[in-house]
């Protein structure tokens, strides 16, 4: 019998690399990942009415999720954001 192909742990488990509340912020870091061509997907999420002092009133959130293994490489694109873009993110660390 031929045994099964093994694939690597970090297969299908994506993660929270950063959320934010201004869409024009989260236009210009999807651009610049996808200039460096850097994978990843765009959710956006509505705050409750309660927990949107954490995100300074926002209705809405932006979450970009990317492949544990591009990880490292995602962050150094993000550190070539703008100042005051890079500011408004809210970054999750691993």
């Amino acid at each position: 019998m031929r045994k099964k192909p093994k694939l690597a742990k970090n297969i299908d488990k994506d993660v929270v690399l950063c959320e934010i509340t201004n869409r024009i912020v989260s236009n210009r870091t999807s651009n610049l990942l996808l200039h460096e061509s850097v994978p990843f997907s765009k959710n956006w999420h509505r705050v409750p009415f309660f927990k949107r002092r954490t995100y300074n009133g926002a209705r809405n959130v932006c979450v970009i999720s990317i492949s544990r293994t591009q990880y490292s490489r995602a962050r150094r694109v993000l550190d070539l954001l703008e100042e005051r873009d890079y500011n408004r993110l809210l970054l999750n660390i691993i």
